[in-house]
């Protein structure tokens, strides 16, 4: 080959590299989201599928309900079967789920009136721990309580049950918070 030959190839060359740089650009930009490659793991292996899935979010506990009193209170919820305790300027200190008991309070303001720490057996049976009543329906003590093995079963609905079942962890802290009179606001 000639000097003036492979000036030209040299050229060529490098003009064609750039017309495959562009268009692998162009192309790449132009790529749907659920066509891109698989980004790798911190640990450099590529990710599975599994790992591509967005993550899920995690649900915001629901809000304090509108029009649930004022003041420290236990604001218990039927329909949504969740709890919110709220202190005194109307933060909410905790929120979480509960199982209703087979009988069920009216709406209204209550106060608890009495309270039980020892370990006990329940209206279903089941021994519980933590028990803070706060009502009488059909003179049926309703209260809230936490069953000492940490189950939260669906009461049955044949006995005449007022135990309002929580977590262990979740029972702890309403003992802790719902002393004697303290406000119990349930809603619908």
């Amino acid at each position: 080959m000639s000097k003036g030959s492979s000036g030209i190839v040299a050229g060529l060359t490098a003009a064609a590299l750039a017309a495959v740089g562009f268009l692998a650009f162009q192309a790449s930009a132009n790529v749907p989201d659920n066509l891109a490659a698989p980004q790798p793991s911190p640990s450099g292996a590529v990710s599975s599928t599994e790992d591509a899935k967005p993550k899920e979010k995690k649900p915001r506990p629901a809000a304090l309900p509108a029009h649930s009193g004022t003041g420290q209170r236990v604001v218990y919820a039927l329909e949504s079967r969740r709890v919110w305790l709220v202190d005194e300027a109307g933060k909410v200190l905790r929120t979480f789920p509960v199982m209703p008991s087979a009988l069920s309070p009216k709406p209204g303001t209550y106060q608890v009136d009495t309270r039980q720490g020892a370990p006990t057996k329940g209206s279903d049976g089941v021994m519980i721990e933590h028990v803070v009543r706060f009502a009488l329906v059909d003179n049926v003590a309703i209260g809230f309580s936490a069953a000492v093995d940490g189950t939260m079963e669906s009461p049955d609905p044949t006995l005449k049950t007022g135990g309002v079942r929580m977590g262990r962890d979740d029972g702890d802290v309403l003992w802790e918070f719902a002393g004697v009179n303290t406000k119990v606001i349930v809603v619908p």
